[in-house]
């Protein structure tokens, strides 16, 4: 099948576009851009950069992907690049930043993730699958988002800070720390952990009985304050040596945030600099070992 170009947008004559993309008037593609099948810009949508963008995306007005990131150490002549998947909605006014000559150069943004009006992805972000930023959102550079993770409107979070799988950020908080999986926390100013994203939870289908377990270490880390090999003792003489991987997901997330600095496990990268080829595709992945590979889907 055949692109639907505007004869009022801009397309690269060195831009890739894959079968059935549809670009919109006054929409422009950049020469290095990859974009994959079914994807469609509707209007006024830029695509600049080194970016790379998989299949049945949507682009709505005036959304800006792959432009130059607000770090004042990017030279323009470094190559740096933008990764996106497939089935992502990007809405009106969302910016995503190619990344700075920093980790593995990389902005990465996975599958199925709903990006609402005015969110703004810095560079070096990861983004994994089925995230979704509501409207105003602001991540800051290197940020991690993991799995199914919601962040409320408005909400702003620091750079290096990791958002685990299932969380929930309410809206309007400055998030200035990591935020465990399955967690919901609130709170305008550091916001707090609250309870469990049980709805979340149910959703993707988690037992109940694995949730009374997430709950139960909750209150163990969050009210009662104990010790982490304490909470791990107290699981394993209840539950055996397999602890449920959720369980042992959570536990493993916050033994690496207090191995960190200010409540941010990946604050251990900051001034890592490594040769882009040596490095693995999640640089985090050392710091956390929780975190997902994003894999493309099969058309």
């Amino acid at each position: 099948m055949s692109c639907k170009i505007s004869p009022l947008a801009h397309v690269d004559s060195h831009a890739q576009l894959g079968d059935d993309v549809e670009v919109g008037p006054f929409c422009v593609v950049g020469p290095h851009v990859e974009i994959g099948d079914g994807t469609r810009l509707h209007d006024h949508v830029t695509i600049v950069g080194h970016t790379k963008i998989g299949e049945r995306n949507e682009f709505f007005s005036g959304s800006v992907i792959g432009s130059a990131p607000q770090d004042l150490s990017y030279r323009e002549e470094g190559e740096t690049y933008v990764e996106i998947g497939d089935e992502n909605q990007f809405r009106e006014g969302v910016t995503v930043n190619r990344g700075a000559e920093k980790e593995d150069h990389t902005t990465r943004i996975g599958n199925g993730n709903l990006l609402m009006i005015n969110s703004h992805v810095a560079h070096n972000c990861h983004i994994r699958n089925g995230v979704i930023l509501v409207n105003g959102v602001l991540l800051g550079g290197h940020v991690h988002v993991h799995d199914g993770a919601i962040v409320s409107g408005n909400s702003v979070v620091h750079h290096f800070s990791t958002l685990g799988k299932l969380c929930f950020v309410s809206g309007g908080c400055r998030v200035p720390h990591d935020v465990p999986p399955f967690m919901l926390t609130a709170g305008s100013d550091n916001p707090e952990i609250k309870t469990i994203n049980i709805v979340g939870m149910r959703r993707r289908g988690i037992s109940n009985d694995t949730i009374r377990v997430i709950k139960r270490a909750h209150r163990l880390l969050y009210r009662e304050h104990k010790r982490l090999d304490s909470i791990r003792k107290t699981f394993t003489a209840e539950l055996g040596v397999e602890l449920p991987n959720e369980l042992t997901m959570l536990l493993d997330f916050v033994e690496a945030q207090q191995h960190g600095k200010m409540g941010r496990s990946r604050e251990a990268v900051r001034s890592v600099e490594k040769p882009k080829e040596t490095l693995p595709a999640d640089s985090a992945a050392q710091a956390s070992p929780q975190d997902t590979t994003i894999h493309r889907r099969a058309a």
